[in-house]
């Protein structure tokens, strides 16, 4: 086996435009052959001795990060707000009528956009109706995004009324030079209070959001970022690559792409901040997260309990994923589905009493066995193939297009094959995409 430089392997893998393997197949597969209908039938098929996991988008903010990859709307208004959560609560109900009653729910994510600028009654309101259509387990992980830069104290008072527990913080960088480039100035003193605020409310599980490879960032800065947010003691953190897409973000186009890192130092920015973070105690969990020994995550994690959905790393979420709001995806029995991706093409099936699921996917055999190689790849760095193909009656030479790819991942030093076991090396968790990427049946093979 040739092992490569690490200069080499790094700018060769490092590079390489990939999904980010959150759910298999990806959106790209989806397709308006799976629709409302499909969806319908999924929901009234669910078994009400398993609990669900919900997802609420809220694709809303005051104003624009130039580095967001996600669909959101800037307002200074909160009528539109208001509007859109009469809409989510009718897609609520909706889909209420369509699951078996008192279906159990054992965790909650609220996501955007801002979902913190939503009108605390307006919160209320929401988490009410949600509790009456829906039989929340008692230790339920309620979870909401926020946005340190608009987080009020009637807002920390509502998340405590409604018994939310876990909070994650937009936090990207400390960096002044950088946030101003990237249009998201807040000082640290900002961050500070908003932890402080959530934490006197009763939400003591703190996660932060962190990136590197933004506009004029530095090793320096990245480290002095990681040192700055370990003061604060979060639960765990997720440290982000920035990718630079503005042929699809146009807020995108306002980065001046010559202050990026190149892939190299990227990659000294992601290795300072992970070594930072271990350092400090945190451990390193799948691609991109670390956690505290004692958080949900790490013993997810010591477990085998650790999963990776549409909602990235959990402990707590489940097989089914039912998700409300415009963009929003799916997962249950039979596949995915998603909701129409603009709010005003949501607004109108449900202001009609239709559902707004706009395409999906019906998972086969197949899919299921490559969906569940890559999650342990992404959990756990390694993969029992020939263990996974058996536990589901499938038959391992189904998977002989992934050999190919899988021989110069060897070639490279990247992953070890021992028995139809892929481990991927310690020192090459940066390739991690790559690895999962060998069993992904529909993507077209990247020159590597």
């Amino acid at each position: 086996m040739r092992v490569a430089s690490s200069i080499f392997v790094s700018e060769k893998y490092s590079g390489a435009h990939l999904p980010w393997y959150t759910i298999y197949p990806t959106i790209q597969e989806f397709s308006s052959e799976v629709g409302a209908h499909a969806y319908e039938q999924w929901l009234r098929s669910l078994e009400t001795d398993d609990a669900v996991s919900l997802y609420l988008h809220i694709p809303f903010c005051r104003s624009m990060c130039w580095y967001c990859g996600f669909p959101t709307s800037i307002t200074r208004l909160d009528t539109l707000i208001i509007n859109y959560l009469a809409m989510l609560r009718e897609e609520i109900r909706m889909v209420a009528e369509q699951t078996p009653q008192a279906i159990p729910v054992s965790d909650v994510h609220f996501g955007g956009g801002s979902p913190t600028i939503m009108p605390p009654a307006g919160f209320l309101s929401l988490m009410e109706l949600l509790r009456g259509c829906f039989a929340f387990e008692k230790a339920a992980s309620i979870a909401i995004e926020v946005d340190p830069r608009t987080f009020t104290t009637d807002m920390a008072e509502a998340l405590e009324k409604a018994g939310v527990n876990r909070a994650s913080v937009g936090v990207q960088s400390f960096d002044p030079i950088v946030q101003k480039a990237i249009n998201r100035v807040q000082s640290e003193a900002q961050v500070m209070t908003a932890v402080q605020n959530l934490r006197l409310h009763g939400v003591g599980r703190i996660n932060f959001d962190l990136m590197f490879g933004l506009p004029y960032q530095t090793v320096q800065s990245c480290r002095q970022s990681a040192l700055l947010a370990i003061a604060m003691r979060p639960d765990r953190l997720a440290v982000f690559g920035y990718s630079h897409v503005p042929s699809y973000r146009k807020n995108q186009r306002l980065i001046d792409r010559l202050a990026l890192p190149d892939i190299a130092a990227r990659a000294e920015q992601a290795s300072v901040m992970a070594d930072t973070l271990v350092a400090a105690g945190y451990l390193q969990i799948g691609l991109d997260h670390f956690a505290l020994p004692d958080d949900e995550l790490a013993l997810a994690q010591r477990t085998g309990r650790l999963r990776r959905n549409s909602l990235g790393y959990s402990a707590e979420t489940r097989q089914t994923v039912i998700g409300f709001g415009a963009s929003a995806i799916s997962r249950c029995g039979e596949g995915y589905v998603q909701n129409e991706l603009t709010q005003s093409s949501y607004n109108r099936p449900i202001a009609s009493g239709h559902l707004a699921t706009s395409r999906g996917y019906r998972l086969t055999i197949e899919d299921r066995v490559r969906a569940a190689i890559i999650e342990q790849l992404m959990c756990y760095l390694e993969a029992d193939v020939p263990a996974i193909c058996t536990a589901r009656g499938f038959d391992p030479i189904h998977l002989g297009n992934s050999a190919e790819q899988l021989d110069i991942l060897v070639e490279d030093g990247i992953v070890d094959v021992d028995n139809g076991v892929v481990r991927v090396r310690q020192a090459c968790r940066f390739a991690l995409r790559a690895v999962a990427a060998a069993f992904d049946a529909y993507l077209g093979r990247p020159s590597l």
